[in-house]
């Protein structure tokens, strides 16, 4: 599963933007790859759904100093539902800043995982611009090294959707979402969040392409 998102990157700031459109600098976009692909990950079509390797949404957004990441998947599910860690899921957000986007100057690797003394999860990110080795430290905990923060672990789905409204508007052909309803309240999924400076990704003026993929041991998915 992939999904890509586009920044533009310059002395005046950032702007995000999916495919051929752009955003206003100083805003941000997200992406959504749920149940991608069905005969995978969507329960109506596998009974056995790969919901670890299942991206949910990629986000991406700026402040002064930072570029934040957030790569969500596993979700939505009941809030009485765990976390989802799969220690045989490789998580990679990558990043270009050359202009192309052919290239892949950083590619970040998550890893879930459990220590040699303990039963309980840890999260393992590697090649991270400007930080020694790799990040790693327990899940639901804010990690930080040389400048970096990384937390993984449980959250709110922070997508909002009217499910219904578009599912009937496909089926009658008449507008009929509603701002006030979203099919993704009250459901969670997993996350990993990382903060990274700004100045260790940015390339003068040039555009800054963000995508995410899983990869499953054994086979790509």
């Amino acid at each position: 599963m992939r999904r890509n998102a586009k920044l533009a990157a310059g002395a005046a700031g950032l702007a995000l933007a999916v495919g051929a459109a752009q955003i206003l600098p100083g805003l941000g976009l997200s992406a959504a790859d749920h149940l991608d692909p069905p005969g995978r990950t969507d329960p109506s079509v596998d009974s056995t759904p790969d919901r670890a390797a299942d991206i949910a949404d990629l986000y991406a957004w700026h402040t002064d100093d930072k570029i934040n990441f957030i790569l969500t998947f596993s979700g939505p599910q009941a809030t009485d539902e765990p976390a989802n860690y799969d220690p045989d899921v490789l998580y990679q957000i990558y990043i270009s800043n050359s202009g192309s986007r052919e290239s892949t100057e950083i590619p970040i690797r998550i890893r879930f995982g459990t220590g040699a003394m303990t039963d309980e999860f840890g999260v393992q990110v590697s090649n991270v611009p400007g930080v020694s080795g790799s990040i790693t430290g327990p899940v639901e905990t804010d990690i930080t090294k040389d400048g970096v923060m990384v937390h993984a672990g449980l959250f709110d789905d922070p997508f909002f959707f009217d499910l219904q409204g578009f599912m009937e508007t496909k089926d009658t052909g008449d507008l009929s979402f509603m701002a006030d309803r979203d099919f993704f309240a009250g459901q969670n999924l997993t996350a990993v969040v990382i903060s990274i400076p700004r100045d260790r990704i940015e390339n003068g003026d040039n555009l800054i392409d963000v995508w995410a993929d899983t990869s499953r041991f054994g086979g790509q998915i």
